[in-house]
């Protein structure tokens, strides 16, 4: 306990979509639980309330803020917020992220966009607007969600998610590099196949006829130990980045995927 005591953390996406833990919000509660004072950042606002309440109920510290990511003018209030509050913030945790079913063909520009936006844009904002500060203070730890999506073929054609979760590695790597010699880290965390709310609507009718308990199989049954990792599986590796147990390590993807990218999918 304690690997982030007094440090200040800003947890973008901390409300889950569904019922159940998602990675943002099981990587807010296990920041706080680690001393972090947490701004759970989410475009519904209910949803980090509930996050930032378990923070509380638990003993922790934890605010709530409503953003839409896309918008410049919300990612500046929301940095701000966290300045106000608290003074700094020296972990940036990129959590937001959404899908697409569709090739180039069949997926409207529209959802290309709309994907775009959330997935790559969205970190692209949080950066410009918090690596200021982590420059001001000489440290901070970006954590950003990517996904092995952006380096495998998974089975089903979202091309849009593929693209952004790519670009979300390579932009990663370049703000790490740009940033080493100022005391930034920057690491990308890319899951594999991983049960939480999020996947489950966009995907139920790529699979099984809308079968979501066999969909549920079929992914578990690809996955060389049998099952699906869990949102605690991010956020423990996420803890890791963010801590100072990962001084030394900026720049790189580390795979939460239970050996999935190391087979033929």
């Amino acid at each position: 306990m304690g690997r982030l005591t007094d440090k200040v953390a800003v947890v973008i996406g901390a409300g889950s979509v569904g019922a159940g833990w998602g990675n943002g919000k099981a990587t807010a509660v296990l920041f706080a639980r680690e001393g972090a004072k947490v701004l759970c950042v989410d475009i519904n606002e209910k949803a980090a309330e509930e996050t930032a309440g378990i923070i509380a109920d638990e003993g922790g510290t934890a605010a709530v803020q409503r953003a839409d990511v896309t918008r410049a003018d919300q990612v500046e209030a929301l940095t701000q917020r966290a300045l106000d509050l608290w003074g700094r913030i020296d972990v940036l945790d990129n959590n937001v992220g959404i899908l697409a079913v569709g090739g180039p063909v069949e997926q409207s520009e529209a959802d290309w966009d709309r994907v775009m936006d959330a997935n790559i844009k969205a970190m692209f904002l949080t950066c410009k607007h918090v690596l200021p500060v982590m420059e001001r203070q000489g440290a901070g730890a970006i954590v950003n969600i990517a996904s092995i999506a952006g380096i495998r073929w998974l089975g089903v054609p979202y091309v849009s998610y593929h693209a952004s979760k790519a670009a979300v590695i390579q932009f990663t790597k370049v703000v790490a590099l740009q940033y080493a010699t100022k005391g930034i880290r920057a690491n990308a965390i890319l899951p594999g196949f991983m049960d939480t709310p999020m996947y489950v609507e966009p995907l139920k009718g790529a699979y099984a006829g809308g079968d979501i308990e066999e969909m549920k199989r079929i992914r578990a049954a690809q996955c060389p130990t049998g099952k699906m990792g869990d949102a605690w599986d991010v956020a423990h590796a996420a803890l890791f980045l963010a801590s100072d147990e990962a001084k030394y390590i900026t720049a790189t993807e580390l795979v939460v995927d239970g050996g999935l990218t190391a087979k033929c999918v």
